[in-house]
């Protein structure tokens, strides 16, 4: 078989050119010409997988009603949960992590709950069958309808698939595949851009559901091309240390369900199993109240999650006292200091800041300003807070604590836990009382550190 001409298209405007050169001739970029495969014309688009390059008939929105059996239960609730509820006919995931993190044996252990209904395909590239089969044995899984397929080249995969007709499909890693269309090394930004297209192509005219294992750099982010990440339609990422024993499973981007979702399992010698209650695994219970520790609400997906914020502040060593934020974001950390400078009274200019969100989890969202600052005036002052007390809520420039989502709902899971008080903004005052839960809604930040001043 003939191969295809290559060009050489640059990734910031999407120019092409017959020979590689170190700057692209229309935009002017450096370095940003990589091999590809020239655009076909719209008649013969190697895109027509896709559900906008089909020709159809223009349909009312209204007309259309959604198959509620478009969804399979994968057998872990924290998954189904992370999916958006379940697995999709057709649609294709992507799974980054760290190595050994748990990405293969989590997909290992998805095929074997879904191989007494469907018929699925394990296509490896990096590790040989009877690797598969050692870590199918120590998990306990005999899997006699999981089908293994060693194979790198995305052509063969494809009529190997074609062929067997499998239901759901993992390929493992995306990373390892090569196209004969192009003549670079598997990994390459141009290998795993023109692999995934075709795959996804596949999967769409198929109905396959699909898994992709992609690696992450060292930077933590997912190996080759960004628009990778843009041709799927989940992007699921294992947060936290390999070392540790909690894995968090966390939707980066889903078509299907909702955007940072979150699923917690547990890494024992059978494989991952579900936490199905994480509150209880992020907080400490410490035996008595320590200084600098503070419980938040935080919302995570479409459930509230209770995380506890710790914090250290020490007479700095040096001339430029050190802040750290493990779990949050450093800017916004010198942010709230500032904040607290201004509006509470409190000079850190010479301490050194350390916060750290207890379990390995990311808070990505403002609710925890207030939580932050409590913790850095606890370990400040040297005098804890009570060990029942549960905050939330955003700390304005000027102040003021504003509003956050939910909640209505955050309150209700702090109650459930046996929370006694809560300090939250005034917008989110609840309009009826709780049961057992005494809630001080403030509008503030000198009004929050008032009455924590008159409790110390």
């Amino acid at each position: 078989m003939a191969k295809s001409k290559i060009v050489y298209l640059c990734s910031s405007c999407g120019a092409q050119a017959s020979q590689w050169a170190g700057q692209c001739g229309d935009c002017g970029g450096w370095n940003t010409l990589s091999e590809g495969i020239p655009t076909a014309t719209p008649a013969t688009s190697r895109f027509s997988g896709y559900s906008g390059a089909a020709v159809g008939t223009v349909t009312r929105l209204s007309a259309i009603k959604p198959d509620s059996r478009m969804r399979t239960s994968v057998g872990m609730e924290e998954l189904d949960r992370v999916l958006g509820g379940g697995l999709v006919a057709g649609s294709v995931v992507l799974i980054g992590g760290d190595p050994g993190i748990g990405k293969s044996t989590l997909l290992l252990q998805v095929l074997a709950t879904l191989s007494g209904e469907f018929f699925s395909l394990y296509v490896t590239g990096e590790e040989s069958q009877e690797q598969i089969s050692l870590r199918a044995g120590r998990l306990g899984i005999e899997g006699p309808d999981i089908r293994l397929y060693s194979e790198t080249s995305v052509e063969r995969i494809i009529a190997t698939a074609a062929r067997e007709q499998p239901q759901v499909m993992v390929l493992d890693s995306i990373q390892t595949l090569y196209t004969e269309l192009l003549q670079s090394a598997p990994g390459s930004v141009a290998q795993v851009r023109e692999s995934a297209a075709q795959l996804v192509r596949f999967a769409k005219q198929s109905g396959i559901a699909m898994f992709l294992v992609g690696h992450v750099t060292k930077e933590g982010q997912l190996a080759g091309p960004r628009v990778l990440e843009h041709m799927v339609d989940t992007v699921l990422y294992f947060e936290g240390d390999p070392g540790d024993r909690y894995r968090i499973l966390r939707a980066i981007k889903n078509r299907f369900g909702a955007v940072n979702e979150l699923g917690v399992f547990a890494m024992t010698g059978s494989g991952l199993k579900e936490v199905t209650n994480p509150s209880a695994i992020f907080l400490s219970r410490h035996e008595q109240a320590v200084p600098g520790s503070v419980v938040m609400v935080t919302w995570e997906g479409t459930r509230p999650l209770l995380v506890e914020v710790q914090a250290l502040v020490d007479q700095s060593q040096s001339g430029n006292p050190r802040r750290v934020a493990l779990g949050l974001e450093q800017n916004r950390l010198a942010m709230l200091l500032a904040v607290l400078h201004r509006h509470g009274g409190l000079t850190l200019g010479d301490q050194d800041v350390f916060v750290n969100v207890v379990g390995g989890v990311r808070v990505s969202e403002t609710a925890a300003d207030l939580a932050v600052l409590l913790a850095v005036m606890s370990s400040f002052r040297d005098r804890p807070l009570p060990s029942d007390l549960i905050v939330f809520g955003e700390v304005g420039l000027s102040g003021e604590l504003r509003p956050v989502p939910n909640g209505q709902e955050r309150i209700g899971e702090a109650a459930k836990h046996g929370f006694l008080k809560a300090i939250i903004p005034a917008a989110n005052k609840p309009r009826q009382a709780i049961k057992g839960l005494d809630v001080t809604a403030v509008h503030r930040l000198s009004q929050v550190l008032d009455k924590i001043t008159e409790a110390f």
